[in-house]
């Protein structure tokens, strides 16, 4: 067997440096493969603790939004374009008044200057056939609300419109309505409120009010409203029997208003 050259036993032992160096580096790169691993959870600590706070700050968040969303101001109409006027009408006509002034305005390019026009209705309760009814009547009846900017020329569309028959303001110039009661005629409130409205309407008949008897034994006679019991359908008129006011308990469908 030949004896091993002074060159073979260098290159064995580099060989064997190399591997072990080689083996030293693949340990360190799997230890580091092991220290980033996604789903490697260290025993020894809290794993999930960012987790959970990025959770809540997210639902601190949307908690926010959704905040800011129910505390939302609603729109007033008295914000929009223009000032808001009162013209009264023929009664009875108000549609279509309503629908004679919007055509003018448009056949007369006024879409600039008036904006809009509103019959302002609310919810009332009615009992019809001894039940209720829930219907929409006017506000004012015989009135007419117009948005627009009053110059001349709108002025001019306006006030000779069939059927309407003038301005509601004091002088010689109409005065615009204040945010107040823009607000109260057009039944501007936040939505719970508005629920509230339409949950409980107005009732057609109120307390203090003289109504007269439809039929029964006291069939044309007139009253004072005193008590309204609404779960029963029921009114308490004072009646003027033989000179003396007798409280006369009737349903609502035996009495009309005046």
């Amino acid at each position: 067997m030949s004896p091993l050259t002074e060159t073979d036993e260098p290159e064995d032992t580099a060989m064997a440096e190399t591997q072990t160096e080689t083996t030293a580096e693949d340990d360190a790169v799997g230890a580091a493969d092991v220290e980033v691993a996604p789903g490697h959870v260290d025993a020894g600590a809290p794993a999930d603790t960012d987790a959970d706070a990025v959770d809540v700050a997210v639902e601190a968040v949307d908690a926010d939004d959704l905040l800011l969303d129910e505390v939302a101001p609603v729109e007033s109409p008295y914000d929009r374009p223009g000032a808001w006027y009162v013209v009264h009408t023929q009664s009875g006509y108000e549609k279509k008044v309503k629908h004679n002034l919007e055509a003018r305005t448009s056949s007369m390019n006024m879409e600039e200057r008036i904006y809009e026009v509103v019959i302002p209705m609310e919810d009332v309760m009615e009992f019809k056939n001894g039940k209720k009814v829930m219907v929409q009547k006017k506000v004012f009846p015989g009135y007419l609300l117009v948005r627009c900017d009053l110059e001349d020329d709108s002025w001019y569309v306006i006030r000779n419109t069939p059927g309407i028959t003038g301005f509601v303001g004091s002088g010689a110039k109409p005065s615009p309505l204040p945010r107040k009661d823009v607000e109260s005629f057009l039944q501007v409130k936040p939505e719970g409120e508005e629920v509230q409205k339409r949950g409980k309407p107005r009732l057609l008949y109120e307390i203090n009010e003289t109504v007269r008897v439809k039929e029964g034994p006291f069939a044309d006679f007139s009253g004072e409203i005193v008590e309204i019991n609404e779960d029963q359908l029921k009114v308490k008129v004072l009646v003027n029997i033989f000179g003396r006011e007798t409280p006369v308990e009737l349903e609502f469908s035996q009495v009309a208003k005046l």
